[in-house]
C-alpha cells in the first residue's frame, strides 16, 4: 500500500532506485503530526557551503506562501557561501493561508537557520497537502532539532516517501557521467500524482548534482530542461499552487568547473540532468491518480511547435480521450474530435492518427487497412503510444498523461477528509 492506504500504482517500478550519494548533501525525515499521526511527513535537507542554486516554480496567481518565499530568496542570487537548507512538509499546502502562511514559513525557515548555523535567506521551505487550512508550524519547529541532528547522506529514500501525499510509491532517479578529472553524479527525489499539469515544471522536485558550476549556469540548464520533461506531462490538467523544483550543485566532484554548456562537460551535464528530470516526470504520471495507462502522446507535421503542443494538450487533457484508454476503448474518433477543438492549424485530409505502429486513420478517412480487433488489442498494454502527424510543416511535442478512472474520483472526492 501507498502512504495515503492506497494500493501502489500497478504502474510503479520494482523498487526504489540505489541512488548515489551526491557529497555535500545530507537528509533527515520524521513524523511531525502535520495532518496525520504515525507518518513520515516532515523532511529536512542540508546543503553544503559553497553550493550553487537554481528553481522553477508553478506560476499560478494563488501559489502557496513557501513559492512565493523561494522565488524572492533566489531573485536574490543562487550562491550559498554559507550553505542552505531545504525543509519540506506532506499534508498542509500552506496555500490561500493569507498572510498567516508567511509567518508560517518564517517560523520554520527561522527555526532552520537556527538549529543548522545557515542563514535564513538560504533556507527554502515546501508545503504539500489540503490548500486553505493554516499550517500547524509549531509542530514542524518541534522536530526540527532531532532531524538536524540526525542528517544523513544516505537518507534520500526516506526523504522521497516523507513528502508523499496521494502518492502511492516514492521517487527518485539519478545519472552519473565521466567529466574531465572524474565523475559527476546527478541525484534526485519527487513527489506528485494529481493535480499535475505544469506551467513551469510542476509537484515537488528536490535534484542534486555533485558539478562545479555557476548559479546563472545552473540555472540556465534547468531552464532549458524543464519544456521537455516537467512542462510536457499531465494526470489532470490541473495547475498546483505549490509547485516547486530546486536544483542544488555541491561542487565535490574531481572534476573541473563547468563553465559552458555548449561544450563536452557542459553537454553530459545537460544531458544528464535532463535524463533525471525526465525520468522523474515519468513516475509522476505513472503514479497519476488511478492511472492504469501510461501514455505517451507524440504530434508531428504541426505548422510550429506552438501548434504542436496545443494538440497535444488538447489530446492528453480531453476527459473523452482519458477515458476511452482506461476502457480500453480504440475510440481514435475522440482523438479526430481533440485535434479539432486544439485552436491549432489543422486539415481533415492531411491528418494521420496512429496508435503505436497500428495506421487508424489518414487521408481525412479511417485507413483501409484499419483493424478493429488489433487496435482493441493495443488499448491493452499498460503503456501506449497516440501519434498524431497534421501532414503541414515540421511543428513538433511529445507530453507525458495517463487515463482518467473512477479511482482518480474516490481519492479526491474525500481528499480533506
Amino acid at each position: 500500500m501507498g502512504k495515503a492506504g492506497l494500493p501502489v500504482s500497478p504502474l510503479a517500478p520494482a523498487s526504489f532506485p540505489d541512488l548515489p550519494v551526491i557529497g555535500g548533501v545530507e537528509f533527515a525525515s520524521g513524523a511531525a503530526g502535520v495532518k496525520y499521526q504515525g507518518r513520515t511527513d516532515v523532511t529536512l535537507i542540508r546543503i553544503a557551503p559553497g553550493s550553487t542554486l537554481a528553481g522553477a516554480f508553478t506560476k499560478s496567481s494563488t501559489r502557496a506562501a513557501c513559492v512565493l518565499d523561494n522565488q524572492a530568496k533566489l531573485a536574490e542570487g543562487g550562491e550559498a557561501p554559507e550553505g542552505a537548507a531545504i525543509i519540506v512538509n506532506s499534508g498542509n499546502a500552506n496555500a490561500f493561508t493569507g498572510a498567516r502562511g508567511q509567518e508560517s514559513v518564517d517560523a520554520v525557515t527561522g527555526a532552520v537557520a537556527e538549529a543548522m548555523g545557515v542563514p535564513a535567506g538560504r533556507v527554502f521551505s515546501s508545503s504539500t497537502g489540503v490548500i486553505g487550512e493554516p499550517l500547524p508550524h509549531d509542530r514542524i519547529v518541534s522536530v526540527i532539532g532531532d532531524l538536524a541532528s540526525a542528517l544523513d547522506q544516505n537518507g534520500a529514500a526516506d526523504a522521497a516517501r516523507a513528502i508523499m501525499t496521494t502518492d502511492t510509491f516514492p521517487k527518485g532517479a539519478s545519472a552519473t557521467f565521466d567529466g574531465n578529472g572524474g565523475q559527476i553524479r546527478v541525484t534526485g527525489i519527487a513527489k506528485g500524482s494529481g493535480m499535475i499539469a505544469p506551467d513551469m515544471a510542476t509537484m515537488l522536485v528536490y535534484i542534486f548534482t555533485d558539478a562545479k558550476i555557476s548559479a546563472p549556469l545552473l540555472q540556465q540548464a534547468l531552464d532549458e530542461a524543464l519544456p521537455s520533461t516537467f512542462n510536457a506531462i499531465t494526470v489532470d490538467s490541473d495547475t498546483s499552487t505549490s509547485d516547486a523544483l530546486i536544483l542544488a550543485a555541491t561542487g565535490r566532484s574531481d572534476t573541473a568547473e563547468i563553465t559552458s554548456l555548449n561544450d563536452a562537460d557542459g553537454r553530459a551535464f545537460a544531458l544528464a540532468l535532463a535524463e533525471v528530470m525526465r525520468e522523474l516526470a515519468h513516475l509522476v504520471v505513472r503514479d497519476g491518480e488511478g492511472a492504469t495507462k501510461f501514455v505517451e502522446v507524440r504530434v508531428t507535421g504541426a505548422m510550429d511547435e506552438g501548434d504542436a503542443t496545443k494538440v497535444a494538450m488538447a489530446i492528453a487533457n480531453s476527459p473523452l480521450v482519458k477515458t476511452a484508454i482506461a476502457g480500453e476503448d480504440a475510440n481514435w474518433g475522440r482523438i479526430v474530435m481533440a485535434v479539432g477543438k486544439s485552436g491549432a492549424v489543422a486539415d481533415r485530409d492531411m491528418l494521420t492518427i496512429r496508435f503505436g505502429h497500428l495506421v487508424l486513420a489518414q487521408h481525412g478517412w479511417r485507413s483501409p487497412d484499419y483493424d478493429e480487433a488489433q487496435a482493441s488489442a493495443y488499448m491493452k498494454n499498460a503503456e501506449l503510444l497516440i501519434a498524431v502527424d497534421l501532414g503541414l510543416g515540421q511543428g513538433a511535442r511529445t507530453v507525458w498523461t495517463c487515463d482518467l478512472t473512477h479511482g482518480y474520483i474516490d481519492i479526491n472526492a474525500d481528499y480533506r477528509s
